[in-house]
């Protein structure tokens, strides 16, 4: 139960964060904010597995509590898809089609950044 408890803690620090950026960003013709937060994400959570996998000592409860909870609530899906179906449905179909390339381009080569990072650290 003390994991379940920490893991949604950790959560709602990732939604207040995830909101935080979107007052930050404020409105825009284009979804940056769900952008930096997927990106940011994609980094953390492969510089945080990797560290897992090549730190005997890292805390398997640090690695829950940081991956499920605080960047599970980071990020989001159903924010990127809503918004890119907007794009669309609003006539704006190259730019949702961008907006996908680069989510899933810019992301990949976040995780990507994590690992490289996360094995120099290691």
């Amino acid at each position: 139960m003390g994991r379940f408890l920490v893991v949604c803690g950790a959560g709602a620090v990732g939604c207040g964060l995830r909101y935080l950026v979107n007052l930050w960003v404020g409105q825009r013709p284009f979804p940056f904010a769900t952008l930096i937060v997927n990106l940011a994400g994609s980094f953390l959570i492969a510089l945080v597995v990797e560290l897992a996998l090549r730190i005997a000592a890292f805390p398997p409860s640090l690695k829950v509590a940081l991956t499920a909870g605080f960047l599970g609530g980071l990020t989001t899906y159903s924010a990127f898809n809503h918004e890119t179906l907007a794009m669309m449905l609003d006539g704006h179909v190259v730019r949702g089609f961008g907006y996908v390339a680069l989510m899933l381009v810019g992301c990949a080569a976040a995780g990507l950044l994590g690992v490289v990072l996360a094995r120099a650290l290691a």
